[in-house]
C-alpha cells in the first residue's frame, strides 16, 4: 500500500503502432481458428460422414469485445513493470478471462471494497471492462490516483448518454435489463449521477405490465418497492417518479422484447395522459447493440434451415449468449455449453439450463443417424472455442482430425 498522496489519474494511449502490432498478433495466436474461417468461406456448412455442421452467419467476437481484449493485452505489454488490475471480468467468457490472468493481470472485484481500493497505488493500472463500471467505483479509483485503461463498449456509452439526458430532463429511466448485470449496474449509476436522477429496471414483459398497471391504476406502493427491491434508485417513489419515463436497455437484451417494452410504456402513457401529451411523458431511443442484433438475426435465419439440434457456445453469465440459447430452445433441442469438454460422449452432454441456472446432464443428445447440427456463439466467445466444439463433434462421430479443413 502506498502512503503517498493521490496523484492525478493519467490518460493512457495504447493505440500506438509499436504496441498494437505485436499485441494483435498475440491475440490472433490465442483466439483465431483457421477451421472456422475455412467453413465460413465455404458458405458456413461442413459435411463429413453422416454429420453436417451449419454455422450461423454471424457469431463470436464482436468489435467491442475485440477492442477490450486488445487493450487489456496492450496494457500488459506497455507497462511490464507496473501492476495491472482488472475490475471483475473483461468479458463474460471464462476461457478468455483465464487467459487474461495468465498475462499477469490481477483481478479485483467489479465493485471493489474500500479496503481493496486502499491497497492500490497511483502507479497501478486499472482496466475497466467492456461493460463499464459504476460511477461511484470510478470516482473512488480516480481519487486514489490510479491510471485507467477504459475498454467500455461504445454501444454501452451511447446508453449512458441517453439516461443522463433523461435525468437532466427529470425523466425516470426505465432500463430493460438484468438488475444484477455489470452493464445494467453501470447504466443505473449514470442515471443517478445527476441530481434527482431516478431509474427502474424491468427484466421482462411481465414486470413491464406490472409497472404499466401501476401507472394507470395505482396500487400498493410498499408491494411495488418490495417487488423491485435492488432494481430501483434510492428514494424512488412510483407515485412520483413514473409521471415521465424514458426507456433504455442493457445492450445485450433481445431487440424484439425491448421494442415491446417501449411500445407498452408508450401505450400506457397515451392512455393515461392522451396521445397529444405523450411526448411530455414518454421517450425512447434505439440503444440495441448492433452486434447483438446481428447474431440474433443470423441465428433466426439459421433456425429456418433443417436442423436436428443446436449447440450454443459461450459463458453461462453472458447475457447475449443466453438469449441465443433462449431463441434456440423455442424451436428445437438446444445445448448451451461453455466449451467442447462439456460434450462428454455421443451419449452424454453437460450443458447449462437457463431456467434452473445450473449445469445439467442430458443423455442420448446426439442421434446416431445422419444429423445436422447448428452452431452459434455469443459475442464474447472466441473462434478457437468454436473450432474445439466442431472438432469434438466430428471426433464423436469417428471422423479423423486429419480430414478436417486446415488440419496438417
Amino acid at each position: 500500500m502506498s502512503t503517498s498522496a493521490p496523484a492525478t489519474p493519467q490518460k493512457i494511449n495504447l493505440r500506438r503502432p509499436d504496441i498494437m502490432t505485436e499485441v494483435q498478433a498475440q491475440v490472433v495466436a490465442h483466439y483465431r481458428s483457421e477451421l472456422v474461417e475455412r467453413i465460413r468461406a465455404a458458405g458456413g456448412t461442413l459435411t463429413l460422414g453422416n454429420l453436417t455442421i451449419r454455422l450461423a452467419k454471424e457469431f463470436g467476437f464482436c468489435y467491442g469485445v475485440e477492442r477490450a481484449i486488445d487493450l487489456a493485452y496492450a496494457a500488459r505489454k506497455a507497462y511490464p513493470d507496473r501492476e495491472v488490475f482488472l475490475l471483475g471480468e473483461i468479458i463474460h467468457n471464462p476461457e478468455v478471462n483465464d487467459q487474461i490472468r495468465r498475462l499477469g493481470i490481477r483481478t479485483i472485484a467489479s465493485k471493489p471494497s474500500d479496503e481493496e481500493i486502499a491497497r492500490l497505488s497511483p502507479q497501478d493500472i486499472v482496466i475497466i471492462p467492456a461493460f463499464g463500471t459504476e460511477v461511484a467505483t470510478r470516482r473512488k479509483l480516480e481519487a486514489r490516483g490510479c491510471s485507467f485503461v477504459d475498454t467500455t463498449c461504445g454501444d454501452v456509452m451511447s446508453v449512458w448518454k441517453r439516461v443522463r439526458q433523461y435525468s437532466r430532463d427529470s425523466v425516470t429511466s426505465i432500463i430493460h435489463g438484468k438488475a444484477w448485470h455489470e452493464e445494467t449496474l453501470a447504466t443505473s449509476s449514470q442515471a443517478t449521477a445527476q441530481p434527482d436522477g431516478h431509474y427502474l429496471v424491468v427484466y421482462n414483459l411481465a414486470e413491464t405490465d406490472y409497472v404499466c398497471r401501476y401507472i394507470l391504476e395505482g396500487g400498493d406502493k410498499a408491494e411495488f418497492l418490495d417487488k423491485f427491491k435492488g432494481a430501483h434508485s434510492p428514494g424512488f417513489d412510483p407515485d412520483v417518479h413514473l409521471q415521465a419515463v424514458g426507456v433504455a436497455n442493457q445492450t445485450t437484451m433481445l431487440r424484439g422484447e425491448t421494442e415491446e417494452v417501449q411500445r407498452r410504456f408508450r401505450r400506457t402513457m397515451e392512455t393515461k395522459h392522451g396521445a397529444g401529451k405523450v411526448d411530455q411523458h414518454f421517450r425512447f431511443f434505439d440503444t440495441i447493440c448492433g452486434a447483438t442484433q446481428d447474431r440474433q438475426d443470423a441465428l433466426e435465419k439459421l433456425l429456418q434451415e433443417p436442423l436436428d439440434l443446436l449447440v450454443v457456445i459461450g459463458g453461462y453469465n453472458s447475457s447475449n449468449t443466453s438469449h441465443l440459447a433462449e431463441m434456440g430452445e423455442e424451436r428445437l433441442s438446444t445445448f448451451f455449453i461453455k466449451n467442447a469438454a462439456k460434450m462428454v460422449s455421443d451419449d452424454l452432454i453437460v450443458h447449462y439450463n437457463l431456467h434452473r441456472k445450473e449445469e445439467v446432464e442430458t443423455r442420448g443428445w446426439l442421434p446416431s443417424r445422419p444429423v445436422v447440427v447448428g452452431v452459434t456463439a455469443g459475442a464474447s466467445c472466441p473462434n478457437n472455442l468454436i473450432e474445439d466444439t466442431i472438432r469434438r463433434l466430428f471426433e464423436l462421430r469417428g471422423v479423423p482430425v486429419a480430414d478436417l479443413p486446415g488440419s496438417a
